[in-house]
């Protein structure tokens, strides 16, 4: 059993707040696993600096590199079958760099993976140039680089070089829950019957559907795109089904005022999917965001998705069934749902729920990360035993 220290220095996988990145984290944790990994949680230390204040990613780099020779004390005191043979990150870039992994990988003489790297040239004279140094030293590191967003690619291979080891990993879920949903129309439409009496939601018009957190920044943008564009379908029937809640939603729910919307708060992640279910269209600009796995959840619910065509959304999408539009244009995002609702939208979403059983699953993701790591692991086994053999 390959033995992997597992770190997430933007969110660690056991925060109580929900995020994409937390529920990422775990992903590729239960991935490890089912891989073969007996995965160990090595940090919870959270390395992220959001205002670009240089003190802070200072201060933030001495409280790593003491966790990192703590780390290191440990690992080297247990016995030679008991250590890491691997370090894993998910999610470094200059805004929370793994300043911890390198020094372990060194020390341990193991190989160094990361999921979901990034590299910004705009940020070598910017607030963060001290993380985006740190994330550097990382990426330099690093045996193998696991993109999710394949838009990360040009970035990376313009600072490692032709020869960079990266390697295409597709976005997935643990596709368990969507295999036992009942995606047929009349368990839909009573399902949908259901909700609709229990919140008092309109049936005889299409479910456009959205669920995100009601964040100040770019989740507010989204919101607010998305009543730009919906005020544009004055004489479509439709009622807007939103997910969410968070510090922004007065501000939010006023941009929909005199909207047909149903506000339905936070809900617990059981609850999304029969709501998911239920509808017809999920509706999301994605402003900034670097692929979704919300979009993912609708599509594996058999919902085609809208979205706009930020980072990496757009290789997430089923093909013919959903539509990434032009970012940040409510006209065209207006337009692709007025053309989708002319449409058979649960044909439609069939077809998405299949590309995401086919594609986006965690048994393909575990088959990757076996092949991938147990390839570097005996690399480095041999290297050694060479080395040894001198």
């Amino acid at each position: 059993m390959l033995r992997v220290a597992f770190y997430a220095p933007l969110k660690p996988p056991d925060h109580p707040n929900p995020s994409g990145d937390r529920q990422i984290a775990r992903l590729f944790m239960q991935a490890l696993q089912q891989a073969g990994c007996q995965v160990e949680l090595a940090s919870h230390l959270r390395s992220r600096d959001g205002k670009g204040d240089l003190l802070r990613q200072q201060r933030l780099e001495q409280v790593a590199n003491g966790l990192a020779r703590r780390l290191i004390r440990r690992f080297l005191q247990r016995p030679a079958a008991q250590r890491p043979q691997l370090w894993f990150t998910y999610h470094h870039y200059h805004k929370a760099p793994d300043w911890i992994g390198p020094q372990v990988a060194d020390a341990l003489n193991i190989p160094y993976v990361i999921a979901e790297a990034s590299y910004s040239a705009r940020q070598h004279n910017g607030p963060w140039q001290h993380g985006l140094q740190g994330s550097i030293r990382g990426l330099h590191r690093a045996d193998a680089l696991l993109c999710l967003n394949p838009k990360d690619q040009p970035a990376l291979r313009q600072l490692l070089g032709e020869q960079a080891p990266l390697h295409r990993f597709p976005p997935f879920l643990d596709l368990s829950p969507y295999l036992r949903l009942d995606t047929a129309a009349p368990a839909r439409q009573l399902a949908r019957q259901q909700l609709g009496e229990q919140w008092q939601i309109p049936a005889d018009r299409p479910w456009l559907i959205t669920a995100a957190m009601m964040r100040p920044g770019d989740k507010q943008a989204s919101y607010h795109l998305l009543a730009e564009a919906l005020r544009q379908l004055p004489d479509r029937p439709w009622q807007l089904l939103v997910l969410g809640d968070g510090l922004a939603r007065a501000d939010i729910e006023n941009d929909f005022r005199g909207l047909p919307v149903s506000w339905l708060g936070r809900q617990p992640p059981e609850a999304l999917q029969p709501w998911l279910s239920a509808a017809d269209l999920f509706v999301w600009p994605a402003v900034n965001e670097a692929f979704g796995m919300a979009l993912l959840e609708a599509q594996a619910c058999g919902l085609p998705v809208i979205a706009g065509d930020e980072g990496g959304v757009a290789s997430i999408l089923a093909p013919q069934a959903s539509q990434a539009v032009t970012p940040r244009d409510s006209q065209a995002f207006a337009r692709a749902v007025a053309a989708a609702l002319d449409t058979d939208l649960h044909q439609r979403g069939m077809q998405a729920r299949q590309h995401v059983l086919e594609h986006h699953g965690l048994p393909s993701a575990s088959q990757q990360l076996r092949q991938l790591l147990s390839a570097l692991v005996d690399k480095y086994a041999s290297q050694a035993q060479a080395e040894g053999t001198e």
